[in-house]
């Protein structure tokens, strides 16, 4: 007969950010550790509040599946001697399988043991299991309490643990498993008895508890939407706010508090941030998009003396208003541009100057790119005036109390000290992408500054040996190669990156006797931040392996090689691969240096160069016009004229000028493939 598991966790208030990938790890293990013990289920749930985690697993079978195994043994020769008596090595390996060795069984010239275990009763698994899910659970960050050496993410308060009415034992950090939980911390019971698994959900919601998360977030979006309905506004909305907030609450009730309309002189930004990342509000605008004196927040529990709570939400906001408020006057005392002497008094990084330094590399490394990329004339000038303000804003009171704000702030100043649209908006977009999925740079000017700004970061933090490892990055350099990865992705420039990297190097001062290295190793971090990307996108491992064993390919000619390599897929050609690894085994360590056309005597040779100079012309042409699909498409063409030769010509000649001719040829054929990389990949 099936059972229903129920396994919580309470504990002190979890951090927020960590439930979703908690209870996705929590369900991942149960699904794992069933399936390992061969103990059969219809549905596993996780639920979860800040103050609990919680798993159900519905129709788990009384016992186990039996095992039925093979295991293959020693050669029968070896395991019976000349009479067919059996040897140690037979009596041996019975043993250890557990049977006799009467019942060994000979096939194929081999013995094997087939041996049957019992199902366990999923009590004894179960009992098992649960202390395990505990410890394999990874977190961000861990605690341990007391003398305890038990370690999880926030303080253990209890457990409950049930197998329809019956309490598995349980043990953690000195709390013993029950079928006793705890409601909502101010709204329910301090005690409260759960009968079995299946009345687990609707006991805790009689309780003030809304258990089940996407319940609980579909309530808080209708509730919040009735308010803005009413108040004929619209939500700023933002799903990360909303999931944050989701797991704060147990018993979610939305509300709405306002502020004086005298706040709204700030710029929104500074009335967004405040309430977004401080508070955890949703702002509202009317229906032309403008910012109005409200905001909607979701409290943890009913709505009894709600007009309280209200008006502490309002008085908190009004502090933060305030602050944002006397900030904003006293930066406005100053402009950005006198700002500049301020950047001397921030230090960029230990041992690599102030930001009144980096912001003379950025002006160096921007002509260069510029120069590079062909940047228009306008574009340039824009680019030089934002570069020279790009972190003047990080020396405002604003940013400094909000850091949230660089960038954002530094558009809205360079606006009232009357830049340009453009340049402003460049010292926005100059930190774009912030994180996964984000905005990118729009404008030329943006996109250069975005990308210089971010080499200067990676290779002043990699000359310094700060190279991330695991999963430490504390400079966030992954996120900001994937960001002008996918920046050059979303553009029309076709450049390579190694001149910036070598530039940056030498404005940075690193010796000339240790660039090579510091070069290499920030170059495979690109690639690899590059692959990641294309593995993203479901591109094979080959593939990439081919295109980038060349490092003289931009990025734009791997992406582009990609979709052709995607549409004429050369690596399930199996006489293509096969004819240029030939060739590449025979040449890979040969230099082209010219094919001697006197010395082609016989035809497969003369026809070989003959196909193999058109294609090496084609292949450079369409290489110059960045048509990738024809270079991808040339290599097939010459497959058949590369066997004839093979099947007729003896490339080790004995005469030494023949041998290294044909040698050239094969290696004017195999370079029509080099151009995109190493052929072997396919393999």
């Amino acid at each position: 007969m099936a059972k229903d598991l129920l396994f919580e966790i309470g504990a002190e208030e979890i951090p927020a950010g960590f439930m979703p990938n908690i209870l996705g790890q929590l369900k991942q293990l149960a699904i794992t550790k069933l399936n390992d013990a061969h103990l059969p289920f219809e549905s596993i749930a996780t639920y979860g509040t800040p103050r609990r985690l919680a798993l159900i697993v519905t129709g788990l079978a009384d016992t186990s599946a039996d095992i039925s195994e093979r295991h293959k043994g020693p050669s029968a020769s070896i395991a019976y001697d000349t009479e067919g008596n059996a040897t140690k090595a037979a009596i041996g390996f019975a043993r250890g399988k557990g049977i006799d060795v009467a019942d060994l069984v000979v096939e194929d010239g081999y013995i094997y043991a087939e041996t049957k275990t019992a199902g366990v009763p999923s009590k004894n698994i179960v009992a098992d299991l649960l202390p395990e899910l505990i410890h394999s659970l990874n977190f961000p960050k861990s605690m341990h309490w007391g003398s305890l050496d038990a370690k999880f993410v926030r303080p253990v308060r209890w457990l409950v643990a049930l197998l329809d009415e019956e309490v598995i034992p349980v043990e953690f950090a000195t709390v013993t498993s029950s079928n006793v939980t705890r409601g909502h911390r101010f709204l329910g019971a301090d005690e409260i008895i759960i009968a079995n698994p299946a009345s687990y959900v609707q006991t805790l919601k009689d309780n003030f508890v809304m258990v089940d998360q996407d319940e609980r977030r579909q309530v808080i979006t209708d509730q919040l939407h009735v308010i803005a309905n009413e108040k004929n506004a619209d939500i700023v909305w933002d799903d990360d706010l909303l999931e944050e907030i989701n797991y704060l609450v147990e018993w979610p009730t939305a509300l709405c508090g306002g502020f004086e309309d005298s706040y709204l002189s700030l710029p929104d930004a500074a009335i967004i941030t405040p309430m977004k990342d401080h508070q955890r509000y949703f702002p509202l605008v009317n229906k032309e998009g403008k910012l109005l004196p409200m905001f909607l927040t979701v409290r943890n529990g009913s709505n009894h003396s709600i007009e309280v709570v209200q008006a502490g939400n309002e008085r908190v906001l009004r502090a933060r208003l305030d602050d944002a408020k006397f900030f904003f006057n006293e930066d406005r005392k100053k402009s950005l541009i006198d700002r500049q002497e301020g950047l001397t008094k921030i230090v960029f990084q230990e041992g690599l100057g102030n930001l009144a330094d980096k912001t003379e590399r950025l002006l160096q490394l921007g002509r260069v790119f510029a120069e590079t990329c062909g940047l228009h004339e306008d574009a340039t000038v824009v680019l030089e005036r934002a570069t020279e303000l790009a972190k003047t804003d990080l020396t405002t009171g604003m940013v400094t109390e909000f850091t949230e704000l660089q960038g954002v702030m530094g558009k809205e100043y360079a606006l009232l000290d009357g830049e340009s649209e453009a340049v402003a908006e460049a010292i926005f977009e100059q930190y774009l992408p912030r994180f996964a999925g984000d905005l990118l740079p729009v404008t030329e000017a943006g996109k250069v500054l975005s990308i210089i700004d971010k080499i200067d970061n990676i290779v002043a933090t990699f000359s310094r040996g700060l190279i991330p490892t695991g999963s430490q990055d504390p400079y966030a350099l992954r996120r900001q190669t994937i960001g002008i990865l996918n920046i050059l992705l979303n553009s029309e420039w076709n450049i390579p990156l190694q001149p910036i990297f070598v530039e940056s190097m030498n404005l940075l001062n690193v010796p000339l006797n240790k660039q090579e290295e510091l070069l290499q190793q920030v170059e495979d971090f690109f690639i690899l931040r590059l692959k990641n990307i294309y593995l993203d996108r479901e591109v094979p491992h080959h593939i990439l392996d081919l295109l980038l064993s060349n490092r003289e390919l931009t990025v734009a000619d791997v992406d582009g090689y990609v979709k052709a390599l995607q549409a004429n897929r050369i690596d399930e050609n199996v006489e293509l691969v096969q004819a240029y690894t030939r060739m590449y085994n025979l040449v890979k360590d040969v230099t082209f240096i010219g094919v001697n056309e006197s010395l082609l005597t016989v035809k497969a040779e003369q026809d070989l160069f003959a196909v193999a100079t058109i294609a090496a012309q084609d292949s450079l042409a369409a290489w110059l016009d960045s048509d990738y699909d024809t270079i991808v498409a040339l290599p097939n063409t010459l497959v058949p004229t590369i066997n004839k030769f093979f099947e007729g010509v003896m490339v080790m000649d004995k005469d030494e000028a023949i041998k290294n001719n044909r040698l050239q040829l094969l290696r004017l054929a195999y370079n029509v493939m080099a151009i995109i990389g190493d052929i072997s990949a396919l393999k």
